[in-house]
């Protein structure tokens, strides 16, 4: 439920600002964009003067804030952001980005099929050519899907080979997608590769589901890349026997170019404080505004900080 205004005075042209904040998030349920963009400017002119531009997307957006288009980015999860920091993977060279803050979200990333496939390893899927039936994410540019390609690749086959071999992809638009769960309760798939794990690993256990060991190959592969292997504990899911090992896609990382001058930096920081009790941190895992500028489990910091942010966070008695 949306926080009633009149905790606080507010001008009539941040009222404005928020209505069209409001606008904006609802034309995204509506599916008519995936991402938005903030731009803070003048607008009292006969054109609009932009000036700071924050927006949400996908990491091919690194490109665009290294040049300056764009500001500050998010992009789920930091991983990603490693991979434009190195020059990996989708990076055909390093891009000069830094971390201002990172949103806390503890996530794996699991490959989890039904034990009576006889399958306990991705060589096992590759060695038998057994026609899995496996649910993956349905956007082919979303992280997990690119987590996939070079896991496999390290592995020695591909989505196409397992097709190939008479079996069959089902794509969910969401880790916890209804049609999905349908499948996997009514033995329509065998398997899930995806992320999202608090929302649907549980009930995957439930209908039978085990991780699987990725191999070596695949995971220093992936580490090559910018990825980086992460316990998968029982001590968050009951129903394992034993910890596993997947791969981390935690953190929801705000980065920008290295050159974002430092008060800009700082300012967008200080944002973040005076909204703190605003946001939709994830429950059970925000610890605070130090919390963000702090390389955790939830909060995995793969790129350093804007030297700004790192003395944003220091200033306020914060280590990182």
């Amino acid at each position: 439920m949306a926080r009633p205004m009149e905790h606080r005075e507010v001008s009539g042209n941040e009222a404005r600002a928020v209505m069209l904040t409001q606008i904006g998030l609802a034309l995204m349920h509506g599916r008519q964009a995936r991402d938005v963009c903030v731009v803070l400017g003048n607008g009292a002119g006969a054109s609009f003067e932009p000036g700071l531009k924050i927006a949400t997307g996908l990491i091919g957006l690194a490109h665009a804030v290294a040049r300056g288009d764009i500001d500050a980015a998010f992009v789920n999860p930091s991983a990603l952001l490693a991979q434009a920091y190195r020059g990996t993977g989708l990076f055909k060279e390093p891009l000069p980005v830094r971390t201002l803050a990172t949103y806390p979200s503890w996530d794996r990333f699991v490959c989890a099929v039904q034990p009576k496939t006889g399958i306990s390893s991705l060589q096992d899927l590759k060695d038998k050519r057994y026609p899995l039936r496996v649910s993956i994410r349905e956007d082919p540019t979303h992280g997990t899907r690119l987590l996939l390609d070079d896991a496999l690749a390290g592995a020695g086959f591909s989505l196409e080979d397992i097709e190939r071999w008479g079996g069959e992809i089902s794509y969910a638009k969401r880790p916890r997608d209804e049609d999905r769960l349908h499948q996997l309760r009514d033995g329509e798939i065998e398997a899930i590769f995806d992320e999202g794990v608090q929302s649907w690993f549980e009930e995957g256990l439930k209908y039978g589901l085990r991780p699987i060991d990725l191999g070596e190959a695949a995971l220093q592969r992936l580490e090559s890349v910018g990825w980086r292997r992460a316990i998968l504990p029982a001590s968050r899911f009951p129903a394992l026997d034993r910890d596993c090992t997947g791969v981390d896609f935690s953190g929801w990382v705000l980065y920008c170019r290295e050159s974002l001058p430092d008060d800009d930096a700082a300012r967008i920081l200080e944002a973040v404080a005076e909204r703190e009790d605003e946001m939709p941190w994830e429950q059970g895992t925000y610890q605070g505004l130090a919390h963000l500028g702090q390389d955790t489990d939830s909060t995995p910091r793969p790129v350093p900080l804007h030297p700004g942010a790192e003395r944003w966070y220091r200033g306020r008695g914060f280590s990182v």
